[in-house]
């Protein structure tokens, strides 16, 4: 009997090493090495069908830039607005496209009415391996989807899935969900580093041969990141991550890799009975203010991949019973928030070490850019001095250490969206300020933060 081959694989960055040990040498990470089996036998003799690779490597030609073909990569369409502009504008043939979520989140639907869409006009095929199909059929009629022309395939192993695929030839395969997946040459168990770093490969291959679209799902951890091997987001060309609160009913479709369009990319959805329906308009719903001014509150511009989106930012500064004051971010990045504080403290003169502070992003949004320095400070203030600000005002700009207020990429974008909404006024970056200005709107331009806050 053949003795049984293995090896050492790092689950952050996928370096392979003879022997386990506490360290991987190339990305510094601890414990992160799991065992994998080796196949006794190469895969080319058992799958010949899949080593084009191999033999077009020899028959590929050496060619300068300026000699590529540049024509542009046919797309269509996934049926949502939202869908397609997180994907870069649609699906594009032979893709490979992972998608992420909280179990709950909404992937399995959001899939499920997007293959019964594709599936009216071209060949789909939804491979079930977590749940059963009379359960798929039951969501699909509980939706109100047409289920007519949907193939669908309950199987766990990559070698048959293939071979069905290859039968049907579909043009979109979703593969629900790739930890449950296995194929016959690896030995561990589903789900693990090898199974899942060899069934991605596996699937991805016949992707690209074919030109066939592939959804693969995936599980996330505890911190949120994707499950598995880094390696697996290496393999795919899209991965995109479906966000949203157990107690909210919007889901955000953010992009965090695409080699077909714009990364950080954001689409917003709503949970209904009858699934997932876009917002095309997200920025009125996160706008929903209370008829009432109160202190505290301020309205910001932030860029999400190629469009603005206008969210409200709220901040609470109470007397601190405690010997350390607590400092609270839900949106925010928690360290630039006491970076600010400093910066609100030694420019501004203001100071609130004794005192809580809690800020919030209004509709669960995440804020990732700095855009959002200057409004969060004004909602600080404002709620330190119980000073109300104007409703009809919005807020942005990047704030240094010095006390200089930053311009912000696409900052005359920012502010038409903002008109366009309603706010007569505006306190931004000085290099900011379009040059002609903005009908109906007074826009403020500062350099400093003591003139952010003599402009309230």
């Amino acid at each position: 009997m053949a003795k049984v081959k293995t090896a050492y694989v790092c689950n952050d960055c996928g370096s392979d090493y003879a022997n386990w040990q506490g360290q991987c040498k190339d990305c510094g990470a601890w414990n992160s090495l799991a065992e994998i089996k080796l196949a006794s036998s190469p895969k080319a003799a058992k799958d010949a069908r899949f080593q084009g690779y191999a033999g077009a490597a020899n028959s590929q030609q050496i060619q300068t830039l300026d000699q590529i073909d540049l024509e542009k990569l046919p797309r269509f369409s996934s049926g949502a607005l939202e869908f397609d502009r997180v994907l870069g504008g649609g699906l594009v043939h032979g893709s490979a496209v992972l998608m992420g979520g909280h179990p709950g989140a909404g992937k399995s639907t959001l899939l499920l009415q997007t293959m019964c869409y594709l599936a009216q006009t071209m060949e789909a095929l939804y491979v079930t391996g977590e749940e059963s199909l009379q359960q798929v059929a039951m969501r699909a009629q509980r939706l109100g989807l047409p289920t007519d022309k949907l193939k669908m395939l309950s199987e766990t192993n990559v070698e048959r899935i293939c071979a069905q695929a290859e039968v049907l030839k579909p043009k979109v395969l979703v593969v629900d969900s790739i930890q449950v997946v296995h194929t016959d040459d690896v030995t561990s168990a589903p789900g693990s580093v090898s199974q899942v770093r060899e069934c991605a490969a596996y699937l991805t291959r016949y992707a690209k041969q074919t030109g066939t679209v592939l959804f693969l799902v995936g599980h996330v951890t505890k911190d949120g990141s994707l499950a598995g091997p880094k390696v697996l987001e290496h393999m795919i060309d899209c991965s995109i991550l479906l966000e949203g609160s157990e107690d909210s009913r919007f889901r955000t479709l953010r992009g965090q890799k695409n080699r077909f369009g714009a990364v950080n990319e954001l689409g917003v959805f709503a949970m209904t009975e009858q699934g997932l329906k876009e917002v095309k308009n997200p920025s009125a719903i996160f706008l929903s203010r209370e008829s009432e001014a109160a202190s505290g509150s301020v309205v910001m511009v932030v860029w999400e991949g190629t469009r603005p989106l206008l969210v409200e930012i709220q901040a609470l500064v109470d007397d601190s019973s405690l010997g350390n004051p607590r400092r609270v971010a839900v949106g925010l990045e928690q360290n630039r928030l006491a970076m600010l504080l400093a910066v609100l403290h030694r420019h501004g003169g203001l100071q609130v070490g004794d005192q809580d502070v809690f800020v919030n992003v209004v509709g669960g949004v995440k804020v990732l850019e700095t855009s959002a320095d200057l409004a969060l400070l004004l909602a600080i203030v404002s709620s330190f001095r119980n000073r109300v600000l104007p409703q009809d005002l919005v807020v942005f700009g990047e704030v240094g250490l010095a006390g200089e207020i930053r311009p912000v990429p696409s900052g005359q974008e920012r502010i038409l969206e903002a008109a366009k909404h309603g706010f007569k006024r505006a306190i931004v970056p000085k290099a900011n300020v379009p040059k002609k200005g903005v009908a109906g709107m007074e826009i403020i331009g500062v350099t400093k933060l003591v003139e952010a806050l003599e402009a309230i």
